[in-house]
């Protein structure tokens, strides 16, 4: 009797999921805020800030979140349109009086290209040491571009080809990757470097795919990347993580593109095989579950035995309340997906209009924590994800007749470091880690800038 292929030992759930319309993907940018019909009913005055914003930050969405997810009678303040819409904000009122001056004035593209690219020369483009600390060398001593090693255990990995979203978030920190300056971007096309750094690292035990969102590529283009990790050269590495925002803004990715299938195969069979799967998702609000096809596509990627763990960060006029935290936490449980990690808002880009107080956000998930069950509290937070690795906080406590923040790292360059706990002065305004100053000399070191 023939062996039975792997890809169909398991049959993935199918029910009802031929029955979803299939719907035409339609993306807008900067160039098109003037399609967008919705956009019409607001004033005049907030469709020119818009302009403005998205001249120096990049503008991304398509009509799912349009017509699905955004509630209209609640714009501005709906959360969905402050996630993907520019807001003035966004810009400090420098750099928006600087844009929109050089706009009034109908300069070229080519002279608004350089005003923009000085301003955003001036957003901290690439946080946390991203291209002085990360980037690792080949056998030879050169630089890998496209891949990132942190953390002893973890490679990240950006495909060229992964290297945009189906909708871009406001208040990305990756912003940086998609404003067209190749000497922003973090991307590669060369697999085989990928291979031979992860087969000269036996230490590496997880890969995460990320972007941008590796799952706007074509099925076969992630599966040239993926399936060559099922060779023994690279049993040590465990675990695939994939990076993506398209549970959110194209779930349609999972059960109706034309791939869609062969996606979900792709999966079930690096599953099948012994690889652990995690599908990192991004979530930022509630309503982003709320959607038929959203809660189809969760069903069908954990049909093919990958794990759906939730991520975002905590941020103002999107999620900074308990209750919406709750409602989120609690319905990603009855979904089956893990929560993870709530992280503090990066420091770059649009970060002053996002950001919230180190001691707001404790607070907030402090208070969301005791709203929920056991498995509601698999969510790390509030974390940062600074120069030295992912600081928690882990509370405010009195010590030496001082208030002061308790941290611990829950990664760390120096592997040492991971769960050692450290303080810092308490500051109310403080919003990142490198405002913080340490409390007493044990914690002075976990302070210091790494060497380049």
């Amino acid at each position: 009797m023939p062996q039975q292929s792997p890809l169909t030992r398991i049959p993935l759930h199918t029910v009802d999921f031929n029955e979803v319309p299939k719907q035409q993907f339609r993306v807008y940018t900067a160039r098109d805020l003037d399609k967008i019909k919705e956009l019409q009913l607001l004033p005049e005055s907030l469709r020119f800030e818009m302009k403005v914003v998205s001249a120096v930050l990049p503008f991304r969405v398509n009509a799912y979140v349009i017509e699905e997810l955004i509630d209209w009678q609640r714009v501005p303040n709906d959360p969905i349109f402050q996630l993907t819409f520019p807001q003035k904000g966004m810009l400090s009122d420098v750099h928006y009086n600087r844009m929109a001056m050089a706009i009034r004035s109908d300069m070229d593209k080519q002279a608004l290209k350089l005003v923009a690219n000085e301003i955003r020369q001036e957003l901290n483009p690439h946080p946390a040491g991203q291209l002085e600390h990360n980037v690792p060398c080949d056998s030879a001593g050169e630089p890998i571009p496209g891949l990132q090693h942190k953390y002893r255990e973890t490679v990240l990995f950006f495909p060229s080809q992964g290297q945009t979203c189906h909708s871009y978030c406001s208040f990305c920190f990756r912003w940086a990757q998609f404003v067209g300056d190749k000497n922003l971007r973090m991307a590669t096309t060369e697999a085989d470097k990928l291979y031979g750094y992860l087969e000269e690292h036996p230490e590496v035990t997880d890969l995460l795919v990320t972007g941008g969102d590796p799952m706007v590529m074509k099925s076969r283009q992630l599966k040239s990347y993926l399936e060559p990790l099922l060779h023994p050269r690279f049993s040590h590495i465990q675990t695939v993580r994939i990076g993506t925002k398209a549970l959110t803004f194209w779930p349609q990715r999972f059960i109706t593109d034309d791939d869609a299938d062969e996606l979900v195969e792709l999966l079930h069979h690096l599953v099948l095989a012994g690889k652990h799967v995690a599908i990192m998702a991004h979530y930022n609000h509630w309503r982003e579950l709320d959607t038929d096809i959203a809660r189809a596509a969760i069903r069908r990627l954990r049909a093919t035995g990958a794990e759906i763990r939730s991520q975002g960060p905590l941020l103002a006029h999107i999620n900074d309340c308990e209750d919406d935290w709750v409602k989120l936490w609690n319905e990603q449980i009855k979904l089956g997906i893990i929560p993870y990690y709530q992280f503090v808002e990066r420091d770059t880009g649009a970060r002053r209009y996002f950001e919230v107080p180190l001691y707001k956000a404790w607070q907030i998930y402090r208070q969301a924590m005791q709203k929920v069950s056991g498995l509601g509290r698999t969510a790390r937070g509030p974390s940062m994800s600074a120069d030295p690795g992912k600081v928690e906080i882990q509370g405010i406590a009195e010590m030496n007749g001082q208030k002061v923040f308790v941290l611990r790292f829950i990664q760390a360059r120096d592997p040492s470091w991971v769960q050692q706990p450290f303080f810092a002065k308490f500051d109310e305004q403080a919003t990142w880690f490198d405002q913080l100053q340490p409390a007493d000399e044990h914690s002075e070191r976990f302070f210091r800038k790494p060497a380049v």
